[in-house]
């Protein structure tokens, strides 16, 4: 299993809870991303999204392109996995944009290509916001471009979204980067079987996981001639010293506040998604469903669940926990020893 975790962009991961000690700044996001760096997590997802989901539209949140930057600057061996939405960018900019970033990385960049589901922010921010099945299309188009204009010089490309002629984009990347991918409907499983290195989903049961991995895979195996080169799922971690404590905690964070301003995108993300299990409010109190794992208890109880999800087929746990810096050190020092993992650094 890798482990990576969320970069907490909304100054946070929990809806009722408003101060989590985990400010919306670079200044946090430099201490968590060396933290975690030192401590031997593997992967960072950086989120993006222009309002604030967690804590409500009016507060503050960062925008993932100059965080990854940063965070490549103050890192050696992190994957930065950034976000990025095809209806908020030009791809021959944004192929641009990454071949610089993987040599300030050295490598360490990748790409997790997103189905916007936010109107609100499109009308907002000026994005192109398709029909549902229409963003697959648009997705695909947008990743067949960065391909083209890392490998071939000139590229042009003529699509129903794009029109590419003759760009050159020099210097290429020496290693290209990965594409992730997530989607829960037909359409966006077997568009993402057909474009992305891996596969990225919200969190859920082991059952659930089981029955969607190899539903996945066999469909890239269909269109690709191999299984997805990783699996990754969103979970929220909570350890503790006893499973009551644990559990007093989850009670906390999902006791729901009506009045939360981070429930307004609830319709909205409900509304604009295919999924293939029901959200409750509470279960949203978190978001991207990383609850339903149940990570919950002590680290040998946590260890016993992720053994069952590696076996399940999921190799990449996204991490969500508050306050992330100390929740990541917690994890290092109690979790990672019973998963087989050697702890790096705590000091």
């Amino acid at each position: 299993m890798r482990f990576g975790y969320w970069t907490p962009v909304y100054g946070g991961f929990l809806r009722n809870i408003q101060e989590e000690g985990m400010p919306a700044t670079w200044d946090y996001i430099r201490t968590v991303s060396t933290l975690a760096d030192r401590l031997g997590f593997e992967l960072t997802l950086v989120p993006e999204l222009y309002l604030n989901d967690r804590k409500g539209i009016e507060a503050p949140s960062l925008e993932a392109w100059s965080l990854a930057t940063a965070i490549a600057a103050v890192t050696e061996n992190l994957e930065i996995l950034t976000a990025i939405r095809p209806g908020y960018h030009n791809p021959q900019v944004t192929a641009k944009r990454l071949s610089t970033l993987a040599d300030i990385s050295g490598g360490r960049v990748s790409l997790n290509v997103v189905a916007a589901w936010w109107a609100e922010e499109a009308a907002q921010f000026g994005g192109v916001f398709p029909s549902h099945d229409d963003r697959y299309v648009h997705c695909t188009e947008f990743v067949s471009a960065l391909r083209g204009l890392w490998t071939e010089t000139p590229y042009s490309q003529h699509g129903r979204y794009f029109t590419i002629d003759s760009t050159i984009v020099e210097p290429k990347p020496v290693t290209l980067p990965a594409i992730y991918a997530g989607g829960e409907s037909e359409g966006g499983r077997e568009s993402i079987a057909a474009f992305s290195d891996s596969y990225v989903t919200h969190g859920g049961t082991v059952e659930e996981l089981r029955e969607k991995v190899a539903d996945v895979n066999a469909r890239r195996e269909r269109l690709q001639g191999a299984a997805f080169d990783s699996i990754g799922m969103s979970a929220y971690v909570i350890i503790r010293d006893t499973e009551a404590e644990a559990r007093a905690e989850l009670e906390r964070i999902t006791t729901i506040d009506p009045g939360s301003p981070g429930y307004a995108s609830f319709a909205e993300f409900t509304k604009h998604s295919s999924l293939d299990v029901e959200v409750s409010a509470r279960e949203y109190s978190v978001g991207t469903r990383a609850l339903r794992p149940d990570l919950v208890g002590t680290a040998e109880q946590v260890a016993e669940k992720i053994r069952a999800y590696e076996e399940a087929g999921v190799n990449l746990l996204l991490i969500q926990a508050s306050p992330l810096d100390e929740e990541l050190e917690r994890i290092a020092t109690d979790l990672f020893p019973l998963v087989g993992r050697e702890l790096v650094s705590v000091s």
